[in-house]
């Protein structure tokens, strides 16, 4: 994902009806969010920009000093929309809106399942319209919302060739490496399992920042003392991980707390069964018993028993992924959720100033 170097191209206020914040440098869960979405909901017509750093200059953007025209409302519209995802965002909104006076309403998109902080829902108070990405982070919330998920491009998530019997088998998983993903838990598992099962071998993508440098050192002593260099390896960060997924027979989202996670919804829609979890929204997007598995968040021996049966035998992952592909297709694609988006974004554009959007 290109984050820096090229210059963004610029677009036309005049033309914008929406405009998505991502005051964040570093990428995160919220970057990817808007890196897939944006595109779509651009192709289904909504006439959105993005606003600030930390994305690929692919996207539409709005210089920041182009703000100053959100005194101006837009053409056949009462009111642009601001669409916030983080407090920060959430903030330069209150600020638009109530103290420049400017005609813009509020939507945040919340997926953080913990009690928010006073000033947290001070602000949250303050929105025309609030969104959870799942149930589970709704739960959280004292206001009104709505729950709309999040989807998966699932042209470009798709499964690969017909299920094949060749070894090794190969179980996976992803994120950053660093305790709340659980990759210690992935780890152990995967020590205490393929001694026995010698057709298997895991992988691990993704990158340890620095504070977690120490954390991954430690996890691949813990696999060379098992003598399973071999068998479990770390491969770093991949440019492009549509093909990683399609050649799993088996993914593993072993998280202790999430907002959301896209993970296992990437791996289904890929033709893979996944083992999960009960962190995020997790056991909202997996059928267990059809698609994979749920376990208790940070418990490394259900994870292990809930992983066994599928390296007992391969055509149970087989099957389960194939209806996963299914069940991503028909409840969890992009442009779902960007329709979903649209139909908020159109009641608070042309609903009157004071009345909550849900």
């Amino acid at each position: 994902m290109e984050l820096s170097g090229a210059v963004p191209a610029k677009v036309n206020l005049a033309d914008i009806d929406i405009v998505a914040p991502h005051f964040k440098r570093r990428l995160s869960g919220v970057t990817s969010t808007v890196v897939q979405l944006v595109p779509c909901q651009r192709r289904l017509g909504t006439r959105i920009a993005v606003v600030g750093p930390g994305l690929p200059s692919s996207l539409p953007h709005l210089g920041i000093r182009q703000l100053a025209g959100l005194w101006r409302r837009p053409n056949g519209k009462r009111f642009r929309v601001w669409h916030a995802r983080r407090n920060v965002e959430m903030a330069a909104g209150i600020v638009l809106r109530d103290v420049l006076r400017m005609p813009i309403r509020l939507l945040f998109t919340s997926a953080a399942q913990r009690h928010h902080k006073a000033t947290t829902r001070w602000m949250i108070a303050r929105m025309d319209a609030v969104v959870a990405t799942s149930a589970r982070s709704g739960g959280f919330l004292r206001v009104e919302h709505s729950v709309i998920r999040h989807g998966i491009d699932t042209e470009a998530f798709h499964p690969g060739e017909p299920f094949s019997t060749e070894k090794p088998y190969r179980i996976g998983c992803s994120g950053r490496i660093r305790p709340q993903k659980g990759t210690d838990l992935f780890v152990d598992t995967m020590i205490a399992l393929l001694p026995d099962h010698p057709d298997w071998q895991a992988e691990i993508t993704g990158r340890a920042t620095p504070e977690h440098r120490a954390f991954a050192a430690d996890l691949k002593e813990r696999i060379r003392a098992a003598g399973l260099a071999e068998r479990i390896r770390f491969l770093g960060e991949i440019d492009d991980i549509k093909p990683w997924y399609r050649a799993l027979t088996l993914f593993v989202a072993p998280s202790r707390n999430e907002g959301f996670g896209l993970t296992p919804l990437e791996a289904m829609a890929s033709g893979t069964a996944v083992v999960t979890s009960n962190a995020g929204a997790y056991d909202e997007l997996v059928d267990p018993g059809k698609t994979g598995t749920v376990a208790p968040a940070g418990d490394g021996e259900a994870l292990r028993e809930a992983i066994r049966p599928y390296l007992d035998d391969p055509a149970v992952a087989h099957r389960y992924g194939s209806a996963g592909a299914r069940r991503a297709r028909a409840h969890f694609r992009l442009e779902q959720e960007a329709q979903a988006l649209a139909a908020i974004y159109e009641r608070l554009q042309h609903q009157p100033s004071g009345h909550r959007v849900s």
